[in-house]
């Protein structure tokens, strides 16, 4: 569904520019039953050049191991061995989303269905393939991780692999593209002010930073979120809802409330990246301390109650 939302210009366009062909996807293609069984089959010979393997969502290695929870209908075999044999034939495998990478939410709790990512199980290299698996080309899974992944994240990857502008050094050290890993999901967040002075919402809807009391990782988490927007002008900080590092192993066992902030002596346990637990208590002291009432009062509102003061007023030359 996330994928669907490219635009300018759209998913299909986007792959045509690129040389693209979309063998099959169960979602987009016509093709199914003996169809895509028999795509699979020709792939597997060598009889069809496969690109790219892109899975989309965890794979479930159980019972014991067996993968038989989840069996390719009409086949009788585990989508697990299937995904195996088309992985040890494709010159590149992808992970799209955070599930194919880590494991992500069906992983969670108890795991009886023994899920897992295709080269990860949360932050333990593994996974469904094992830890010394490399593609034809050479390359171990790229991780385009993300709950929902960025539809241009997707896009923008398979163009460079197209293009054989994508190297090794290119993925960061949990094999995720670094063209939006190399940033914080921080960078261009629309309450940043407020970051700035520590002006923390309390609620939901306030307009505050969300940091402090509203659990939010922004500041910690690798994607460009607030740069590159959802549908042209979204994110879930532009949405009112914090930040909650769906980009990362794990993400969805934080071991309290998303939208709450867990402290140790009213001080953040998850602070900003490199920042010394030291330096953040004596800036926030700072900032606080130099907040304007502006901000304060904003912070804790659901729309701005006062305005940024105009310099002439403050001159008293209306």
């Amino acid at each position: 569904m996330s994928l669907l939302c490219a635009e300018s210009p759209d998913l299909i366009t986007n792959l045509k520019g690129a040389g693209i062909e979309l063998l099959w996807h169960p979602s987009l293609s016509e093709a199914s039953c003996t169809e895509v069984v028999t795509l699979l089959q020709q792939i597997i010979a060598g009889e069809v050049r496969l690109d790219a393997l892109c899975l989309e969502g965890s794979l479930l290695q159980g019972p014991n191991g067996t993968g038989r929870f989840h069996i390719l209908a009409g086949t009788g075999r585990p989508m697990l061995e299937w995904v195996r044999e088309l992985a040890c034939v494709a010159r590149y495998t992808l992970a799209v989303g955070t599930c194919a990478a880590f494991g992500g939410i069906t992983s969670a709790g108890g795991n009886p269905s023994e899920a897992c990512g295709l080269q990860y199980t949360g932050h333990q290299p593994g996974g469904a393939l094992g830890v010394d698996y490399l593609s034809t080309a050479g390359w171990p899974v790229i991780n385009i991780a993300g709950c929902p992944t960025h539809p241009n994240w997707v896009i923008e990857t398979l163009m460079q692999l197209a293009l054989g502008d994508l190297t090794p050094g290119d993925l960061d050290y949990l094999r995720r593209p670094r063209s939006y890993t190399d940033h914080l999901v921080h960078h261009g967040c629309t309450r940043n002010e407020y970051y700035e002075f520590k002006a923390s919402a309390e609620k939901p809807s306030d307009l505050g930073c969300m940091m402090e009391n509203m659990g939010c990782l922004g500041t910690q988490a690798h994607a460009d979120c607030n740069t590159r927007l959802w549908n042209g002008e979204g994110s879930c900080l532009r949405g009112g809802y914090p930040c909650i590092n769906c980009t990362a192993p794990k993400f969805e066992e934080p071991g309290h409330v998303f939208s709450e902030t867990p402290k140790i002596a009213g001080i953040p346990m998850g602070l900003p990246t490199e920042m010394p637990k030291a330096w953040f208590v004596a800036l926030a002291s700072l900032a606080k301390a130099a907040t304007p009432k502006r901000l304060k009062d904003n912070a804790v509102a659901d729309h701005i109650v006062v305005p940024p003061a105009n310099p002439k007023e403050k001159e008293g030359d209306l």
